[in-house]
């Protein structure tokens, strides 16, 4: 496998796990040290290489193990920023720029479809944050649009790939459990959004 097909399936199995961390949640211990254990790798496999016949070249300085080490925490941080901020927030943008590029590197329509499910539930985990807040307003409006959108594109998907899929019956029940709570904070048309969408995934989880 080449380095760089390598590096960029990386990148995809750490997108993934921030992803699936709850709002508020901080990444595992371990998920720390396996970042910066591989961002050390990919630093020391970088270094220019002594040519042969010549002495070994020095070990790195202290100075430049602590800019890979600050590099590797800065990344870290960054990304975790970035898989929390909700709708309003400057990094929201690049966590949904994240999400939409993990879609599109799918190897077929199931995995896709897998994909936009897990982002109509993000987005209705992030209205349940929004309504939390003093900035929601609007911003809960376009969520519910976004996670009506994700739902039905993903169920789609996933219909072709998968008919009868007992994913999509697990989906609709995870995600009523969500949005059902939500409703008595809802505005009217906010209100009218939801319990559309309710009465959409409700029909997936009807009896065969």
């Amino acid at each position: 496998m080449g380095r760089a097909r390598r590096e960029r399936e990386l990148v995809l199995e750490h997108l993934a796990e921030l992803r699936s961390l709850p709002l508020g949640g901080m990444p595992e211990p371990a998920f720390r040290e396996r970042l910066r254990a591989e961002l050390l790798s990919g630093a020391l496999l970088d270094a220019p290489q002594a040519p042969a016949r010549r002495r070994p070249a020095r070990r790195r300085p202290l100075l430049s193990q602590l800019a890979a080490l600050g590099l590797a925490a800065a990344m870290m941080i960054s990304s975790f920023a970035t898989y929390q901020s909700v709708p309003g927030d400057s990094l929201y943008p690049l966590k949904r720029a994240a999400e939409s590029t993990l879609v599109r590197l799918s190897s077929d329509d199931a995995e896709r479809g897998e994909r936009e499910l897990a982002s109509a539930k993000t987005r209705a985990k992030e209205v349940a944050t929004l309504l939390g807040s003093a900035e929601g307003g609007t911003l809960v409006g376009r969520t519910l649009k976004d996670m009506e959108e994700s739902t039905r594109s993903g169920i789609s998907r996933l219909e072709r790939a998968e008919p009868r899929s007992p994913k999509i019956k697990t989906f609709a029940r995870d995600q009523k459990k969500v949005v059902g709570p939500i409703l008595k904070q809802l505005d009217d048309s906010q209100l009218a959004q939801a319990e559309g969408y309710l009465d959409y995934i409700e029909g997936l989880v009807a009896p065969d």
